[in-house]
């Protein structure tokens, strides 16, 4: 009878103990699984966050924009299909090196706010994207550095009258680096970033402000020997530049 009760103590107490480590077992799965589960979570929200790098191997609607760009440069002689390919990759390099840009091939934020594209759908007044803004003002500063604030919104509204002519490119990173239109996408002036008055100077011109009158050129007399140029017919003068047609 002793030996029956000790026996059924033996197993209550091991049936107890194999509970405990069943428990626990159960408690260090649910750990895990939690930890898991956090870690996928924050990965995942990362991976949302983090801006697309269109780069060799990408394919979609930001490439086929990033070619689009750059065939209007005449930098891309390849079809425009989406598709980061090393034509593209060599394109993209060469417009990184023309604007003094870290030449790595890859269409990162900063190139694509060069290009004029945008990560978003969203655009600011005028139809105009926050990156077209910031183009437009880097030619400002650049251009119209040491102007009146009027003189400033002048050079921005002669690019803005290009963008609508027949003659010149019809977006405003078009006319900004085509080829021999502003000299200063190639000098020291380019790489220093736009202060406040030449981002609000953009905004005026796109807003509409155009105190050139239409002009769809312009140049410093004391800089510019061009004899085509300066047999434009002049609209008006503003500062140190003459605006003309």
């Amino acid at each position: 009878m002793l030996q029956t009760l000790k026996g059924v103590i033996y197993t209550v107490k091991r049936v107890s103990i194999q509970n405990k480590k069943m428990k626990l077992l159960w408690q260090i799965v649910a750990i895990v699984l939690i930890n898991a589960f956090v870690i996928a979570v924050i990965g995942f929200a990362a991976t949302r966050s983090s801006p697309t790098l269109s780069r060799l191997g990408s394919r979609g609607e930001e490439v086929r924009k990033v070619q689009t760009k750059l065939k209007s440069l005449g930098l891309y002689t390849g079809s425009v299909d989406g598709i980061y390919g090393t034509g593209t990759q060599k394109a993209v390099r060469q417009f990184q090196k023309n604007c003094g840009l870290t030449v790595d091939g890859i269409a990162g934020p900063k190139t694509l706010l060069y290009l004029g594209i945008t990560g978003g759908s969203s655009s600011s007044s005028g139809g105009y994207s926050s990156s077209d803004i910031y183009l437009l003002a880097k030619v400002i500063g650049a251009e119209a550095r040491g102007e009146s604030y009027t003189g400033q919104v002048a050079v921005g509204a002669v690019v803005l009258n290009r963008v609508r002519h027949s003659s010149f490119p019809d977006t405003i990173s078009g006319v900004v680096y085509q080829s021999g239109a502003f000299s200063c996408v190639r000098d020291s002036n380019w790489s220093v970033e736009p202060n406040e008055t030449a981002k609000k100077a953009a905004r005026d011109a796109i807003n509409g402000w155009d105190p050139t009158g239409g002009a769809i050129y312009y140049y410093n007399p004391a800089k510019t020997s061009n004899a085509w140029m300066r047999s434009r017919p002049v609209i008006t003068t503003i500062g140190r530049h003459v605006f003309c047609k």
